[in-house]
């Protein structure tokens, strides 16, 4: 992707109404627009971070055999009603009318019109269990949206639901998601910490929160140091659960050997048993030939949060630093749009393209100083200089924007480079 052809408009200072550093940065790398209050555009560069992101979460709810489907954004308020959910969220619904008076709601979960769904299509313990997800829009109506698309009123989930024959296969259900959801947030280049939690509105006996550690976190965290210290995907859900790890009012003050901290939430997990199926009626045939109410769980991933999340936790003074995974170019080749420097920057941006896919060339007619910052208040994780030490030496500057680290490589040193394992 060439820089002339890109939707883009950087901001030298933030915006008044950004008050948080993720929403400072995304406004002023033209990552997202707001269009009202809560809610926003999704510019081209914040739509691939979007999009990067969502890939990671779908490829690891498909390794566990979880279904994708689509779920619509606009309920019936009937399911609601049964489940005896209707008034709980109260003025934080979208409750709508249509034309012939009938009551809608804009979707803030999915618990209701997934139990209906399964009924319809499972009834026997031989189609258990099953594991079914989206990735959807959702609508909430907070009372005062800020903090970007930390906390917006039009926000992107991923939702995935458990049906499981009893108690004790939902529970080893629970602890599949559990480990794919450790698994989903390394991918992302992040340490989660899993938080024993409340499970609130959404009902059931067990919850587990996801934070990652950022000094700018919305809530206080303590937890035990060997949960960053270890590698978690190498131990079991029990090794990991027993553990030190608590959020807000839940922390132990007189506890010793503890790590305090700020954390983002960033993913939910519950089970709450027969919670949703009991009330509407949701029924399978176990091998007795007998009606059994069917054990639930529910698992969310805040998709769009996530972005903000991320830049939360990695930045700096210049700009965002996106893990390599996340970034919506993985390269950004800066030169000047003369000569020799351009004919090389033409050369590898073709070249590396096909090696990586998402790589940009800043080919705007500006000073290299001011590539350079844009670079960086972007957060691509390499930059590729074509400078002045090019035009002596016939080498390339290549930045790491992680750590600041400098390298020099010859042009066939750049194309054999490995930018994605690369360890300083």
């Amino acid at each position: 992707m060439r820089f002339s052809n890109l939707l883009f408009n950087s901001l030298k200072e933030s915006p008044k109404e950004a008050k948080i550093i993720s929403h400072q940065l995304m406004l002023r790398s033209s990552m997202i627009r707001q269009h009202t209050s809560g809610i926003y555009t999704w510019l081209p560069l914040g739509f691939k971070v979007l999009k990067n992101i969502e890939k990671i979460v779908r490829n690891n709810q498909d390794k566990i055999g979880c279904n994708e489907m689509m779920m619509s954004t606009i309920q019936s308020s009937d399911l609601w009603r049964k489940s005896g959910r209707y008034s709980d969220y109260g003025k934080e619904m979208l409750r709508i009318n249509d034309r012939h008076d009938n009551e809608l709601l804009y979707g803030p979960t999915n618990e209701e019109v997934i139990t209906d769904l399964f009924s319809d299509y499972v009834n026997s313990y031989k189609g258990l269990p099953k594991y079914l997800y989206h990735i959807q829009w959702k609508f909430r109506d907070e009372i005062r949206p800020r903090f970007g698309v930390m906390r917006g009123r039009e926000f992107l989930m991923k939702d995935a639901y458990s049906f499981d024959l009893d108690h004790e296969s939902a529970v080893e259900t629970y602890k599949i998601f559990f480990k794919s959801y450790l698994q989903t947030f390394i991918d992302l280049g992040l340490q989660p910490i899993p938080v024993k939690a409340a499970t609130g509105a959404i009902g059931g006996d067990l919850s587990h929160e996801f934070q990652i550690i950022a000094k700018t976190g919305e809530s206080e965290l303590a937890y035990d140091p060997e949960l960053v210290s270890q590698n978690l995907l190498n131990k079991s859900y029990e090794e990991i659960t027993s553990m030190y790890s608590a959020s807000d009012e839940m922390i132990d003050k007189n506890r010793s050997n503890v790590v305090i901290g700020r954390g983002i939430e960033v993913g939910h997990i519950f089970n709450f048993g027969t919670k949703y199926s009991l009330p509407l009626e949701c029924y399978v045939l176990n091998n007795e030939g007998k009606k059994v109410t069917p054990h639930m769980g529910s698992y969310g991933v805040g998709v769009s949060r996530l972005t903000a999340a991320i830049i939360e936790a990695f930045h700096d003074e210049n700009g965002i630093k996106w893990p390599f995974n996340v970034s919506p170019y993985k390269i950004n080749i800066i030169s000047s749009t003369q000569g020799s420097n351009n004919e090389m920057a033409e050369k590898l941006l073709e070249k590396l393209t096909l090696k990586y896919g998402n790589v940009s060339y800043d080919d705007r007619d500006l000073g290299m100083g001011r590539k350079i910052k844009d670079s960086e208040l972007i957060g691509i994780p390499w930059s590729i200089i074509i400078g002045k030490k090019y035009e002596e030496s016939k080498q390339l500057e290549i930045t790491n924007r992680s750590n600041g680290e400098k390298l020099f490589l010859t042009e066939s040193e750049v194309e054999s480079f490995k930018f994605e394992q690369y360890t300083p």
